[in-house]
């Protein structure tokens, strides 16, 4: 047992301590009683008919999952959802069961020459939501570095929190599961999306346990086919390359020098773990650049990964530094 090469051991013993770690995590509660925040209505179809009475129900059902908050003195979630009704800001879902789920459009989606997704990874909540270091503050980053790029560039982000990421210390972790489940709600949004606007390029960008999500979807977006999706800090997309994804969009990946992610082995085995790392030179992603930053700073404002994934949604792939 002990004549084996050293790497194999680190990477073996990395594996059980994860499982370890994933199987014995205690599962806390979303902060405040999570039973008060009732099942929002249902919104029409999204088109571009609907578009702006998807916004307005949308702020309606954020209002009162905001007074829900207040009364059950839910401080964090209270503190969230006021952010999210400052003027201006336009979600197209929301959800305030559990950890909640939002979906926000930064610039006109309907009007758009390029629309990126930002689908994020595991631990992602409300209550985090507009951290630099999650889907809503990332995406604003990366909103304002594509418009600084390319000002004349008609372009809207999307901060999609349309699924249940499982949190980082728990079995969910290790599976596909709620990848799946999260392929499948993103295969319904970029359909809509389609019918609002059906010209624009659109780029998906997919972080951490979001690129999982990613790859289970991309098979199927025949009916609202991608031009661009990016991996990043990325643990697997249960295939083996990247040609495997069976799509025409171009495939790039990234993983900065100072991710932990580096460390995770990626294996596959009993429907555990997600397989190749989408970084290899195997692989057969383009490479990008993604700097020396840790896991969650791939967004983060000056950094050489928020470039050149805003030159990615962007379409600007000879810019992109390598």
């Amino acid at each position: 047992m002990g004549s084996g090469h050293p790497a194999t051991g680190r990477r073996t013993r990395a594996v059980a301590a994860a499982a370890v770690l994933a199987v014995t995590a205690t599962t806390t509660a979303a902060t405040g009683p999570a039973e008060a925040y009732t099942r929002p209505a249902r919104l029409p179809a999204l088109s571009a008919a609907t578009l702006d009475a998807r916004y307005q129900a949308t702020g309606g059902e954020i209002a009162k999952a905001w007074a829900t908050a207040r009364r059950v003195r839910d401080h964090d979630r209270r503190r969230a959802l006021s952010a999210f009704l400052a003027p201006g800001r336009r979600f197209l879902a929301f959800d305030p069961r559990g950890r909640g789920q939002a979906v926000e459009v930064l610039g006109d989606l309907a009007a758009a020459d390029r629309i990126a997704v930002v689908v994020p990874g595991a631990d992602t909540a409300l209550t985090n939501f507009d951290s630099a270091k999650f889907v809503g503050g990332g995406s604003r980053a990366l909103y304002r570095q594509a418009r600084a790029d390319a000002p004349a560039e008609r372009i809207a982000v999307v901060a999609w929190l349309g699924y249940r990421p499982p949190r980082t210390l728990s079995p969910q972790v290790l599976t596909d599961g709620r990848a799946a489940a999260g392929a499948r709600a993103l295969e319904r949004f970029l359909t809509g999306v389609r019918r609002v606007n059906d010209r624009a390029r659109i780029a998906l960008l997919c972080h951490s346990y979001g690129s999982v999500v990613c790859g289970k979807a991309v098979p199927h977006l025949a009916a609202a086919p991608v031009d661009e999706i990016a991996l990043f800090g990325s643990p697997g997309v249960t295939a083996r390359r990247a040609s495997d994804l069976g799509t025409s969009a171009r495939v790039w990946a990234g993983r900065a020098t100072g991710d932990w992610m580096q460390y995770v082995p990626n294996v596959r085995f009993a429907g555990i773990g997600f397989g190749a790392d989408p970084a290899a030179p195997g692989f057969g992603a383009r490479r990008f650049d993604a700097g020396t930053g840790p896991h969650s700073a791939y967004l983060k404002p000056g950094t050489v990964a928020l470039r050149n994934l805003a030159l990615i949604a962007l379409g600007r792939d000879a810019d992109v530094t390598r």
